[in-house]
């Protein structure tokens, strides 16, 4: 009992506020986003996301009791099942197609996405491997770390590619920044890391290639509409009529907020349904159209805190293993703030990646509140010692 009470105590509740926070700022944009296109109902898409944000905090509230050092015994079953649902989707007629792609799997009473699933059991299942070559290695050089670059990579890749080939661009990049991250928090030596990266930038150089001398293969590789998506973003004024669209009028949207926004529910593109997805994808502009600088630089902000929390919660654990789940979740959630906003205003090109706890929708929402779930777990389980000498296991 007195344990219970311990816990209790250790709960970081400033990162349960800070969630509220952004809890706030997406009932505020989804209600003005989304009225829009139910004229006769225009609070549905709120009501469905208040629903979303209960089940996802009893969900996180489920995963905070569990001792996270047990994750290890489900990680390599709930892998497994994250493959075969990936699977199911790409390769059976269970996989149900929608705006230009295979993401969702039809289960008769509801159509999940798995891969936003899968990105948590790709964190699971990595921690763990982690944990396992972390405690058992013996010596660390040049080889060893060349084995447990080759081990991530076994267990990372697969979904990478089952997404990718949906396609689903924006998720897949989800994915390597877990993989990235995990990697980094991993102790490998800095040159091996170096080698990925210029992979990866060569990667990309080699893509360049292809389109500009065989365009035949390169469109074996990147589909059309994605294809198009990079057209849109390298010259979204020269496309502004098709796949340039959607980008130009965020631009115009945020930049009409100036300093102050242009007032709840008074944002011109907000509320003349010209952009598409505004309630999703691009729910930045809402913010950065109807509350301006300031409230852009407050939703930042609250984001920069999170992630500073989590940090400390890394940082401070005494497990191993709560270090790695910690740092997987800044991989998965960094990554999608940092694409979602750029993409709104030209940085990055569009990849259809929802602005965590933000946008509408059910299956990323109670992701990411699990994900949360699990950094409080650790951060709940963490004893604090004067003297630290060794691992103590939650």
């Amino acid at each position: 009992m007195e344990e219970r009470k311990t816990n209790l105590q250790q709960i970081d509740y400033t990162l349960l506020f800070l969630l509220f926070v952004l809890m706030c700022f997406s009932l505020l944009a989804i209600y003005s986003g989304s009225g829009q296109y139910f004229s006769s109902d225009p609070t549905l898409f709120l009501r469905r996301q208040v629903i979303f944000f209960v089940a996802g905090t009893l969900i996180m509230a489920l995963v905070m009791v569990m001792d996270y050092d047990l994750f290890k015994n489900f990680s390599i079953p709930l892998y497994a099942i994250g493959m075969i649902a990936l699977m199911l989707v790409s390769f059976t007629p269970l996989g149900v197609f929608r705006n230009g792609s295979t993401r969702w799997l039809n289960l008769g009473f509801a159509q999940p996405q798995p891969s936003e699933f899968v990105k948590i059991f790709v964190i699971l299942a990595l921690a763990h491997l982690l944990y396992k070559i972390t405690t058992e290695r013996r010596e660390k050089d040049f080889k060893s770390d060349m084995i447990v670059v080759a081990k991530v990579l076994a267990v990372g890749l697969p979904p990478f590619f089952l997404i990718l080939q949906q396609p689903d661009l924006g998720t897949a990049l989800v994915i390597a920044s877990i993989i990235a991250t995990m990697l980094l928090m991993s102790g490998i030596a800095w040159r091996i890391l170096g080698f990925l990266g210029l992979s990866a930038v060569t990667g990309i150089i080699s893509l360049v290639w292809l389109h500009n001398n065989h365009f035949e293969i390169f469109t074996k590789i990147i589909a059309q509409h994605q294809l198009e998506r990079i057209y849109g973003w390298l010259d979204p004024e020269g496309y502004a009529s098709g796949y340039g669209y959607q980008l130009t009028q965020a631009i115009r949207g945020i930049g009409s907020g100036q300093l102050y926004g242009s007032g709840y529910l008074q944002g011109v593109q907000t509320q003349s349904d010209t952009i598409p997805e505004i309630h999703t994808d691009f729910i930045f502009t809402v913010i950065g159209e109807e509350f301006g600088f300031i409230g852009a630089t407050v939703l930042l902000v609250t984001y920069f805190l999170i992630f500073y929390r989590m940090i400390i919660i890394a940082l401070t654990c005494n497990n191993l293993y709560g270090t790695y789940l910690v740092a997987g979740v800044i991989g998965l959630l960094v990554f999608q703030v940092f694409q979602n906003i750029a993409m709104t205003i030209g940085l990055m090109p569009i990849t259809g990646l929802a602005l965590p706890f933000i946008s509408y929708g059910g299956s990323s929402l109670i992701t990411n509140m699990l994900a949360v779930g699990i950094v409080l777990n650790v951060g709940m389980r963490t004893r604090h010692y004067m003297f630290q000498t060794e691992e103590i296991a939650s």
